[in-house]
């Protein structure tokens, strides 16, 4: 392309009706290069965070399989990614000067010669988003480790995986997968993250507390190494030590390990372990055998079974069962939609504890359920239903 002149320049205003002397004094002429083809670059719109993360030298990675909606991570947190069309040309134009950079040098040339090196008509925008994990339970629940002695252990070949396996199957951050990794209870096996067997990991807190009974230790103060001693025999010493850490809080007093145990956790898994084999269980009856079955000098509360179990005080006599909320699906609507195939109204106290997961940032489970549900009053009480019809 021929270079413009000054005289074209102003005579180009003057057809414009522009005033000069409004104008900064520099002008741009664009020509596109001989390489400036389109699609051949993507615009990426950073906020001033994930900038910083850049400018620090470290990496943001996309990820997702084939079949999933590409997600953009650092190091702890989750984007989705949406392509945003703009009716307005974006020009790539290397060593391009800003209006601010222009006036800040007084000895900008006159007329600046500048090559267009490619354009697009759109650029990726980032959303925060919760981190797609149900995943992650779903694959290590394929294979659940059910001890040494474990036949299918010895003779399977299945799936294992490595944390830089996680990383590239799991559409989450490296520190929401190893926070979710704790979460679930996961521990590493030779190289690779298994989670117990539900059977397994009673048979492991059995021991535990049976042992803490015959020995009269306080709950408050349960000691490592004695744990190890006595049960080493009986299980892999690392699985012993596992356990302590899923139900219990690690501390160390006078230079040696102790555990507090955590009541309402194993108050938890007993209540699981009792509603697991049973569609409905009679409240008053599940509640004596509940409080029998768990270590003296432990008080079992219905408010430790939120999203683990769910109450039906319509019902006579009032029942108990199985709903966990690990089992429901990841999807808001389709969350909702599986909720309200169970039961058809919901009172919110009964509905939180299964759509509490579901709240991003800055959600509240109010917010969510003026999106989803419809409320309405049943004997003076509010209740939810579904804004769709559920087939």
């Amino acid at each position: 392309a021929a270079m413009r002149s000054r005289a074209e320049v102003d005579a180009t205003l003057q057809t414009a009706k522009l005033n000069p002397a409004e104008l900064l004094p520099a002008v741009h002429c664009l020509s596109f290069g001989p390489q400036a083809g389109g699609g051949e670059c993507c615009l990426l719109q950073l906020e001033p965070g994930l900038c910083a993360e850049l400018e620090a030298g470290r990496s943001l990675v996309v990820r997702g399989e084939k079949d999933e909606h590409a997600v953009l991570c650092s190091k702890d947190k989750t984007y989705d990614m949406k392509i945003a069309d703009t009716s307005n040309m974006l020009l790539f134009v290397p060593g391009c000067k800003t209006p601010g950079e222009l006036k800040a040098d007084p000895s900008s040339c006159n007329i600046i010669h500048s090559e267009i090196a490619g354009f697009s008509k759109n650029y990726w925008e980032l959303r925060r988003c919760r981190p797609k994990l149900k995943k992650l339970r779903r694959l290590l629940m394929e294979h659940p480790y059910e001890g040494p002695d474990s036949w299918k252990d010895q003779t399977s070949t299945f799936s294992k995986y490595t944390t830089e396996d996680l990383l590239s199957l799991i559409q989450a951050s490296e520190e929401e997968i190893l926070h979710q990794l704790h979460v679930i209870d996961a521990c590493k096996i030779d190289g690779y993250w298994r989670i117990l067997g539900f059977d397994y990991e009673m048979k492991l807190l059995n021991h535990v507390t049976q042992l803490i009974d015959s020995e009269s230790w306080p709950l408050s103060k349960v000691p490592l190494c004695a744990c190890l001693e006595e049960l080493g025999s009986l299980e892999p010493r690392e699985m012993i030590e596992h356990i302590l850490l899923s139900y219990g809080r690690k501390y160390v007093d006078d230079g040696e390990v102790f555990f507090e145990m955590r009541e309402d956790k194993i108050c938890r898994a007993v209540a699981q372990m009792l509603l697991q084999n049973a569609v409905k269980f009679n409240l008053s009856e599940f509640e004596e055998v509940w409080q029998q079955s768990v270590p003296e000098g432990m008080t079992t509360r219905l408010d430790q079974l939120q999203g683990l179990a769910l109450l039906d005080k319509s019902s006579r006599p009032e029942t108990i069962s199985l709903l966990k909320v690990e089992d429901l699906p990841e999807d808001n609507q389709e969350r909702f939609n599986s909720l309200f195939c169970i039961r058809e109204k919901w009172t919110e106290v009964d509905i939180t504890p299964y759509i509490q997961d579901l709240c991003g940032e800055k959600q509240t489970v109010g917010a969510l359920l003026t999106k989803y549900a419809r409320s309405s009053m049943l004997n003076g009480v509010k209740v939810y239903n579904s804004r769709r019809p559920i087939s």
